[in-house]
């Protein structure tokens, strides 16, 4: 897998959920802070986003914010009122029935372990909004498209493919976003040598990797590789390895019941010895606590 794909994979857990909201008069909703990421699409009409601290954001028809820290944050048409219904409590019934729409959104959330959340997830900012510009990310359109189209309709087959859907809207979220991002792991997945190393980690961690052999697998020495890696990734190549051995384990931990032997011979571990005690240093309890729990 790619490294998107994989800190998307070992980060989430569950399925994600999503509701859709229509208003017909002034509005306000409150979301209170969530153990993961919210999200919004506005699907008709314009609102703002009250972040916990810093200037609103204003919300066109076919924008995207993600919020992926589960930020608390308030939602609010123009003129709102200035007390919040939260959002668990707003229902049609609260609205004019045979108003105008004023605004109509789809709001959701991906469950998330902060535990394991890779670095590329953890920089992002507290809301990331991609507005909907005009041939701009034609992917991210399509999705959201297709979206609207499936909470609009009670077609068959609907609560399976709102889960999918919701699945690419968080991909093209984070393609946007490293699109836009001149820095940090936009310019590590851009350099060529770096997307390669990752690649090569991601795609057999259990490998017994040296730093001359990953230079030797990507055409570069030994000391050119660590100085560019450690540049754009933050951190070493076998630091970063052995950071992502242990977070690959503990999404094995909690998704499957194979023997923790299986489990470290298969992040790189020669013993589970050696993998119980570099685990408990990097998550704090043993392996079989953190399955347990």
């Amino acid at each position: 897998m790619d490294v998107v794909s994989d800190a998307i994979t070992v980060m989430r857990s569950g399925t994600p959920e999503s509701g859709r909201r229509v208003a017909r008069r002034q509005w306000r909703m409150r979301f209170a802070p969530y153990d993961g990421a919210g999200f919004h699409v506005l699907l008709r009409g314009s609102c703002r986003l009250y972040p916990p601290s810093g200037a609103p954001v204003l919300l066109n028809v076919g924008d995207v914010v993600l919020l992926p820290h589960g930020s608390g944050h308030d939602l609010a048409s123009d003129d709102a009122p200035a007390e919040a219904v939260p959002f668990e409590r707003w229902s049609p019934t609260e609205s004019d029935v045979d108003g105008p729409v004023v605004s109509e959104l789809l709001c959701g959330k991906y469950r998330t372990d902060p535990s394991r959340a890779h670095p590329l997830l953890a920089e992002l900012p507290d809301v990331v909004h991609v507005p909907a510009g005009a041939g701009r990310h034609p992917s991210l359109r399509a999705a959201v498209d297709l979206l609207g189209g499936e909470v609009e309709q009670a077609l068959p087959g609907r609560d399976a493919a709102l889960p999918g859907l919701l699945d690419l809207l968080l991909v093209y979220v984070l393609r946007a976003w490293l699109a836009d991002r001149p820095s940090g792991w936009s310019q590590a997945l851009a350099d060529p040598v770096v997307a390669s190393a990752l690649r090569v980690l991601h795609e057999d961690p259990a490998h017994p990797w040296s730093v001359e052999t990953l230079g030797a697998q990507v055409g570069l020495s030994r000391a050119a590789l660590a100085r560019r890696f450690t540049a754009l990734v933050g951190r070493p190549p076998m630091n970063y390895l052995a950071w992502w051995r242990l977070t690959s384990a503990a999404r094995l931990l909690r998704e499957s019941d194979r023997p923790l032997s299986t489990v470290a011979e298969q992040v790189g571990y020669r013993s589970v010895f050696a993998f119980s005690h570099a685990f408990k240093r990097q998550f704090g309890v043993a392996p079989g606590q953190y399955r347990a729990s």
